[in-house]
């Protein structure tokens, strides 16, 4: 099924992985046979997260990106979602930037990653020209970002939609404003304006709409680094509420170079974490926490009208190995 949308503006240790490695493209049928256990969906649709990835093909970005092309093939995947930082560590300076293809097109190569990207924007991004990668939403044919923060509705059966939104926290960051030299532009942005915004599409009142998924960069919830920093208790504070009133299902982010999965205890909210997309750091547990460890990787989904199911994929040197896996039913 081809996407269909409509357009509306206690830490653990840490290994060190580097593979360097390629799979030959004859092997993909192979291994799609050998990983029964992700499955496609009928009368659904499917997706990747992916974050914090950008760094011309280092640490382990190209690993990860082969296996998303696996899985992508397993699935028909439908679109992948970046919660930011797609390039290090200076974001781009222009639409022709050498970083679009040492760490983005050479890299992603996959056919089925040649269907929609939608992008956010991550605190890195900042310290480059993010016009420029507004703008490249012009050039590209999937590269989707029309601006800072946007909404997608995407059908997902007869009827029914997934409602996404993809939002800008980066302004909402005090020490990011404090520091405008460092991230240009930052200031110019009216953070009333985007909060009317999400609220205002988050109370749309339509019946087709049978997901809401939200995704931004930082998380609302972490047991890695910044567990106890302030600019995730602000996040929390500011958005949890937002996020718990009208319903949202998930919030996908990164910021964090690790995979977590959160869901606290009595919400609905889950919060997938996929920020392992190139370089890592260690992580641990927090009040909530369902999975969190810092391996390559990212997150797949298959979203059917009534239930969400999500994979944690690690990438090893050679293949792929699906390490988790969690469901939401409507």
């Amino acid at each position: 099924m081809k996407l269909k949308i409509l357009f509306i503006s206690a830490l653990t240790g840490l290994s060190i992985y580097s593979y360097g490695q390629e799979r030959p493209d004859h092997t993909l049928n192979k291994v799609v046979y050998e990983h029964a256990e992700i499955s496609p969906v009928k009368n659904g649709i499917s997706f990747l997260a992916i974050g914090d990835f950008g760094r011309h093909g280092a640490f382990t970005q190209k690993e990860v990106a082969r296996d998303m092309g696996t899985v992508a093939e397993i699935l028909d995947l439908n679109f992948t979602v970046s919660v930011g930082d797609n390039f290090y560590p200076n974001g781009v300076q222009s639409t022709q930037d050498y970083q679009w293809f040492s760490s983005f097109e050479n890299v992603y190569t996959h056919h089925l990653l040649h269907e929609p990207w939608f992008i956010a924007l991550g605190n890195h991004d900042y310290e480059g020209n993010v016009q420029a990668q507004i703008d490249y939403t012009s050039v590209s044919r999937r590269w989707e970002m029309p601006s800072r923060y946007f909404e997608r509705l995407i059908k997902i059966s007869k009827g029914k939609y997934l409602q996404l939104l993809v939002i800008d926290t980066n302004p909402f960051v005090a020490k990011y404003r404090s520091d405008p030299q460092k991230y240009p532009g930052i200031n110019n942005e009216d953070r009333k304006i985007q909060l009317e915004w999400i609220e205002s599409r988050l109370n749309t009142k339509d019946p087709e709409i049978a997901w809401r998924i939200v995704v931004g960069h930082h998380p609302l919830y972490s047991g890695g680094k910044r567990k106890n920093e302030q600019e995730t208790k602000d996040t929390e504070l500011l958005f949890e509420p937002l996020f718990t009133k009208y319903g949202v299902d998930a919030y996908i982010c990164g910021h964090e170079h690790d995979l977590q999965i959160i869901r606290k205890k009595d919400k609905k909210l889950t919060q997938f974490l996929s920020g392992a997309g190139s370089e890592l750091r260690e992580t641990g547990k927090t009040e909530g926490s369902l999975f969190a460890e810092a391996v390559p990787g990212f997150i797949a989904f298959t979203l059917t009208q009534n239930v969400l199911k999500a994979y944690v994929i690690r990438s090893d040197e050679k293949d792929l190995q699906v390490i988790y896996q969690t469901e939401i039913k409507k």
